[in-house]
């Protein structure tokens, strides 16, 4: 590839993808940041902050194998981008519209229907657009820029809510703005990186995607089964009778840490292997949950947020680049698909159970749920590791 056509050491769509994750990531965690506390002042329960977010996700998520599949079937990316890109600049100020937390639910759905039909895509076209040596350091990028746009979202929320105290109305309708910027940049800037259509690739058979493929699937699913929606650690980190307008901020530190680390880390991916990374990262979120179900400070859940943030940058692009790694370039849009499609359908479970074990048991109970559901992750990654470390042994004599 030409360097010529890299900026700032990026492929051009790699770049542009990310500007787009950036405005969107913007929107959506000006709206998020504060998703929890605008429920809970309309009347929503702890399972029914969980049971919106996990519904929600999971029954969108569908999508997401849906559209890796058709992506690699047609062999486009970009107008699945265009549309869910574009759904959630048109959902974000309904949100101002809400009354009842059905009403939420109905938005987030729809709302998550868009990512939905962007996330494979988006993350098959960037695959796609660049060398294999460097999908650690591309996609640690891609994750920089989602964290950045994390980190401006909570920031502009917190200045709202301390001018206009509980006034969450403005926060929605202001989000739509980074939301339309970010469908214009894919618009404009991004170039369809998938080859035409072709007669031999019109059957996509799942068979064709490697065993370890599958067993990696197994192990997100363990993981994500203890990991709920970040929705209770605010809820948790509010209870601590902190100022409710400190909650997005305390949110923004765990995304500053992220995209601080995302790009240095995934660099070092390339260099010293995924598996290891993941392992560390799956480590680091088992001892933030225990700690986040142990204590109920501020002080400590501030430090909690910050390793949360160093959790995030070891796991979320190691985990897109290993995908990258294990499955071929005809099928990487149906790969991206199943890994999200497993994300999110295992949300459904993990918000249930831990919204019912912090209502029905405690609050610490959902954390130590999470923690456990890590430690045993840990376990199945590391013999993940091994067994492909012989499998390599084994090639090679």
């Amino acid at each position: 590839m030409d360097e010529k056509k890299k900026i700032f050491g990026l492929e051009k769509n790699a770049f542009f993808t990310g500007l787009t994750s950036f405005f969107t990531d913007t929107s959506t965690k000006m709206v998020y940041s504060v998703m929890p506390l605008f429920l809970l002042s309309i009347g929503a329960s702890k399972t029914t902050i969980s049971l919106i977010e996990g519904i929600a996700e999971s029954t969108a998520s569908l999508l997401k194998a849906i559209s890796g599949y058709w992506s690699d079937k047609i062999g486009k990316n970009k107008p699945f981008m265009i549309i869910g890109y574009g759904i959630t600049a048109i959902i974000t100020p309904l949100y101002a519209l809400a009354r009842i937390p059905i009403q939420i639910l109905f938005f987030r759905f729809f709302e998550r229907i868009g990512k939905g039909l962007r996330a494979a895509p988006r993350d098959s076209l960037i695959s796609g657009s660049i060398k294999k040596n460097e999908a650690g350091k591309t996609f640690g990028f891609q994750k920089a820029m989602d964290n950045s746009g994390a980190i401006v979202g909570p920031l502009i929320a917190f200045l709202l809510l301390s001018i206009f105290p509980l006034n969450y109305s403005y926060i929605f309708l202001l989000a739509t703005i980074p939301a339309i910027l970010g469908v214009l940049t894919i618009i404009i800037f991004i170039k369809e990186a998938k080859a035409e259509k072709k007669e031999t690739t019109n059957k996509i058979s799942l068979k064709l995607l490697p065993k370890k493929f599958y067993f990696f699937l197994i192990i997100i699913f363990v993981f994500t089964l203890g990991n709920s929606a970040d929705a209770l650690l605010l809820v948790k980190t509010s209870e601590t009778g902190i100022d409710k307008s400190y909650i997005p901020f305390v949110y923004m530190i765990f995304n500053t840490v992220s995209v601080l680390l995302a790009i240095p880390i995934g660099k070092l991916s390339d260099r010293i292997g995924r598996e290891k990374l993941i392992i560390l990262g799956f480590i680091v979120y088992a001892i933030v949950y225990y700690f986040f179900g142990r204590f109920n400070s501020i002080n400590v859940f501030i430090f909690l947020f910050m390793l949360y943030g160093f959790y995030s940058a070891l796991t979320d692009g190691s985990q897109k680049a290993m995908i990258s790694d294990i499955v071929s370039k005809d099928l990487k849009g149906t790969g991206f698909g199943i890994y999200h499609a497993v994300l999110g359908i295992t949300l459904l479970p993990a918000s249930l159970i831990a919204g019912l074990l912090y209502d029905k048991v405690n609050s610490n109970a959902p954390f130590y749920f999470g923690s456990i559901m890590a430690l045993i992750a840990t376990i199945l990654m590391i013999i993940f590791t091994v067994l492909d470390k012989k499998k390599e042994k084994i090639n090679v004599a």
